[in-house]
């Protein structure tokens, strides 16, 4: 990523921040800014989920390494991050209609983390996220290994946390993701 794109990053994760500090009551940008500045390649995990419409803000912090919790705060599931089964084992069972990618295959190759649940949930205390979409969300092994994959939305002014085959996908299911700096 050249100068040019990280300062227009930079300004536009700036101008989100300032415009949404209930998300991050008591952080300070210019902390956030240094880090960004310090770690290039942060940038670049944000820039993907910038360019898929994921919105990346920041959301928290880990008090134990410092990080900076940077969460997809789009309104929807973002829009280039849809039409995906839940995982690489999941699209391989399609028959028909296979999907292009998937979405634990397209968070690792962006460098972030599908929500858990429990992350989920506390980014909907942000905010009313996923009212006519969906979001793949990090699945228990227990459940996967008996061919299901969870997802969640907000729906009746309430979360909900529902249960798939990770062989499905729909026009309207993404994934939203999580990257520490």
């Amino acid at each position: 990523m050249d100068g040019i794109q990280a300062s227009d990053l930079i300004a536009t994760l700036r101008i989100r921040f300032g415009k949404n500090m209930a998300r991050h009551q008591g952080l300070s940008w210019a902390e956030v800014e240094g880090k960004l500045r310090d770690d290039p390649e942060k940038l670049k995990v944000l820039r993907e989920m910038e360019r898929t419409e994921g919105e990346p803000d920041v959301t928290g912090r880990n008090e134990e390494t410092g990080e900076f919790l940077f969460c997809d705060c789009a309104a929807e599931s973002p829009k280039g991050r849809r039409s995906l089964c839940y995982d690489r084992a999941g699209q391989l069972d399609r028959k028909d209609f296979v999907p292009e990618n998937n979405a634990t295959d397209m968070a690792a190759a962006m460098g972030i983390e599908l929500l858990d649940e429990e992350q989920y949930r506390a980014l909907q205390k942000l905010g009313d996220f996923d009212t006519k979409t969906s979001s793949w969300i990090r699945t228990p092994r227990d459940v996967r290994t008996l061919g299901g994959a969870l997802f969640g939305d907000r729906r009746y002014d309430r979360v909900f946390i529902y249960h798939n085959g990770a062989s499905s996908y729909y026009g309207v299911r993404g994934f939203r993701g999580l990257a520490r700096v």
